[in-house]
């Protein structure tokens, strides 16, 4: 039997199911949910107090955070669920220094529109700004803007930290550093020494990955908890690196009559965007560098973001943006950041582009103006609302993939997702971050039937995506309904190697138990 925590009397503690419900599920929908006891408290004191006990009895502990997590993170089966609602205070934001502090259940959207009446700008941009910023931290949230500006990984600078063993910790970037492979290690507040060894396994040559606990060499401490999926601890505190407010946008919503002129549009947009950087003395944050194909002197683009639309997203679209043009192969949303100074010159030089790969430039979108641009960035988050609206009229649960392949091998990957889904006459749509040669296959089935031969299609394309040197979660993570596509992707292999990472920050295993892997790997 789960015994009651000794918990400071002001502290929320709910156990009525009535009370409970709402923690109990996510955006994924995963059916099952349950939980003994739910806690909200306010500091990390008493995160750390929920801690110290639970470790004790070994009791699981579930961390809710605003729960629009796509993989079954936050859902708890058995024990206890603490919520970081409370932790909601934007500590300070030092302009000169371009750096924020802020709690973990800070909202996204809040932080954004703070640190903007700042003059600054915080670039990690996922569709739902709904999301809180330990959330996003312990996923390495991405989402369109990840193009140019990289993941949330790009902007950690310290984290505070309570441990399942009840124990704090503080860890800023740069302080503590494991290279070529050795073991990584720290002392917490406590004076209680934890020391990991980090897994062997090499990490595909993607532009975006999230399947698996991160271990570049060398490797900074910080990122072991940078999208550990809420594993290892509980992020209480941030401290983020921010940019200047960027003075402008230049952003078209272009659509293409040939797939293959729009595929060539983005292979060059994409080039020419890396080597702009790279001239720039800044890289890619991601995947190894194409070849620099821009001329001296004739280009300066930069796109900030490129998005794609395929023939039957813009058809599902239509129902909302009746205005979109009809009988079109696809199409791009792009972004490009502008000045005063450059704004005419980049017009024009997007415009040569569009035109070289014959664009219809004529029924094509274009603004510079932040009302316009928030009318197409409504086009592009319309689609999956329209595409869940869809799946529960069906009464099902769409089956959405997230892999990432390397770039020589995304356009027969594409070709593989369409022929594979022509082939089944399934309802389907791609969308997605096609910058960083990833894309989402939306399924969308009917009936039981169709849901399980979706399912089947899901695991092809798996398959395919491993074949080819790439990652099964490019962004929306492992939780727990993907874990058994981590054991095919890694192997029992790294798998144990991910567990023994695991058992030193929670030997007991009672933190976040199934996400990422089987708990099975935990007690051997």
């Amino acid at each position: 039997m789960i015994r009651a925590i000794r918990v400071r009397k002001n502290m929320q503690v709910k156990t009525q199911l009535d009370e409970l419900q709402n923690y109990l599920t996510d955006a994924s929908n995963m059916a099952g949910g349950n939980a003994a006891q739910l806690f909200i408290p306010e500091n990390a004191a008493e995160v750390a107090a929920i801690f110290g006990e639970a470790n004790a009895a070994e009791i699981p502990v579930t961390v809710s955070a605003a729960r629009t997590g796509t993989v079954g993170g936050a859902i708890p089966f058995g024990g206890y669920v603490i919520s970081m609602e409370k932790f909601d205070r934007i500590i300070s934001i030092d302009r000169e220094k371009r750096i924020a502090v802020v709690e973990a259940g800070v909202i996204l959207a809040d932080l954004q529109k703070a640190v903007d009446a700042e003059g600054l700008f915080y670039p990690p941009d996922p569709t739902e700004w709904s999301c809180q910023i330990g959330g996003t931290v312990a996923t390495n949230a991405s989402g369109a803007r990840s193009f140019k500006y990289g993941a949330t990984r790009e902007y950690v600078k310290g984290l505070k930290i309570v441990l399942p063993t009840g124990d704090t910790v503080s860890i800023k970037r740069g302080e503590i550093i494991s290279a070529d492979g050795e073991s990584i290690g720290f002392t917490t507040d406590q004076g209680n020494r934890v020391t990991a060894k980090i897994p062997t396994y090499e990490r595909p040559d993607v532009r975006k990955n999230v399947s698996g606990y991160f271990n570049d060499q060398p490797l900074d401490a910080i990122d072991l908890f940078i999208g550990s999926e809420g594993t290892l601890g509980v992020i209480t505190e941030i401290e983020l690196s921010l940019l200047p407010k960027p003075e402008g946008f230049f952003s078209g919503v272009v659509f293409f009559e040939n797939e293959s002129e729009l595929l060539a549009f983005v292979d060059e947009a994409r080039a020419i965007s890396f080597s702009s950087r790279n001239e720039r003395g800044r890289t890619t944050p991601s995947a190894s560098q194409p070849p620099l194909l821009r001329k001296e002197g004739s280009f300066t683009l930069d796109a900030t973001l490129i998005e794609y639309f395929d023939d039957r997203a813009l058809s599902f679209i239509t129902e909302k943006f009746p205005e979109v043009p009809p009988g079109m192969a696809g199409a791009i949303f792009f972004e490009q950041e502008t000045t005063a100074e450059n704004e005419d010159v980049l017009l024009e030089q997007w415009n040569d582009l569009l035109e070289k790969h014959n664009a219809d430039l004529d029924r094509s979108w274009f603004t510079t103006t932040e009302q316009d641009r928030e009318k197409m960035r409504e086009f592009r988050h319309a689609l999956p609302v329209s595409v869940n609206e869809r799946i529960t009229r069906y009464k099902q649960r769409k089956v959405g993939t997230d892999m990432s392949v390397p770039d020589e091998n995304f356009p027969g990957f594409l070709k593989f997702y369409k022929e594979t889904l022509d082939a089944s006459g399934l309802d389907y749509v791609i969308f997605g971050h096609i910058g960083d040669c990833h894309l989402h296959a939306n399924i969308l089935p009917k009936d039981e039937s169709e849901a399980e031969q979706a399912r089947h299609l899901y695991g092809r394309f798996i398959a395919q995506a491993i074949m080819l040197g790439g990652a099964i979660s490019a962004e929306h993570g492992i939780g727990k309904l993907k874990s058994k596509y981590l054991y095919v992707m890694m192997g029992e292999r790294y798998l144990n190697e991910m567990a023994e990472l695991k058992r030193a920050f929670d030997p007991n295993g009672i933190l976040s138990r199934g996400n990422m892997f089987d708990a099975k790997f935990l007690s051997k």
